[in-house]
Formats: C-alpha cells, structure tokens, sequence
C-alpha cells in the first residue's frame, strides 16, 4: 500500500473517535513510519521475536501536573509495514490500522495494556 493510503486510514480512524476524545486531545502528534528500527525493539525487549504496531511515546493526560507545559508534543507512531504484514486484504489493514490508533490514544489517556485489552475485547 502507498504511504499516502495508508496515512489516510490513519486519518480517518483519528476522525473515526468520538468527538469528545478528539477534542480532549492537545499537544500530540500522530506519524507513521514504515516500521520500529532494531534498537527500538531491543529497548522493548521485542527483539527478535515480535515487532510493533503502534507506539506512544510522552506523558499520559492523567499523569500531567499543574506544571505541566511549554513541552514537546507527545507523539503517537503507527508502523505500516508491520501492519502490512499481518494483514491479507486492504479491509483487514483498516482494521488494524483503526486498532492501533484507538489503543495508542488510549495509551495518551492513561489506559494500561491490560485495560486497553478489556476494552477492545467489548
């Protein structure tokens, strides 16, 4: 798929959120890459087994003091090729593409993997 194409399913699952969500959310950017460098996923220690999705990357909404300010945007990354290779059909990389961002904003909302997952298995 382009990076073009793919970038639009980004789009469109970040204006897929609910309203409410999308307009809590300030001071963050949403990238994609074509896939976590090695060092990335040895950090994580993901390496060599598993690979990345997606990645936030910043301070949680709810972990934010009343200092908190004048700071780079967090950053959410979402990562095509892994993506890419999951999926077998355009429809199935939507998904996951849609996936991914909902889990990384939750990631920006304070959520933990194991309430991210609760939540996508509903």
């Amino acid at each position: 798929m382009q990076r073009r194409a793919f970038a639009q399913l980004v789009a469109e699952a970040l204006d897929g959120l609910p309203r409410q969500l999308r307009r809590s959310m300030r001071n963050i950017a949403v990238m994609v890459e074509t896939a976590p460098s090695r060092a990335l996923l040895e950090t994580m220690d993901l390496w060599p087994d598993q690979t990345l999705l997606g990645l936030y990357q910043g301070v949680p909404l709810p972990e934010r003091g009343h200092g908190y300010g004048n700071v780079l945007p967090d950053q959410i990354t979402i990562f095509q090729q892994p993506i890419e290779a999951l999926c077998r059909t355009p429809e199935e990389i939507k998904d996951v593409v849609r996936e991914t961002v909902i889990h990384e904003v939750g990631h920006y909302f304070g959520l933990d993997e194991a309430r991210l997952e609760e939540l996508m298995e509903q």
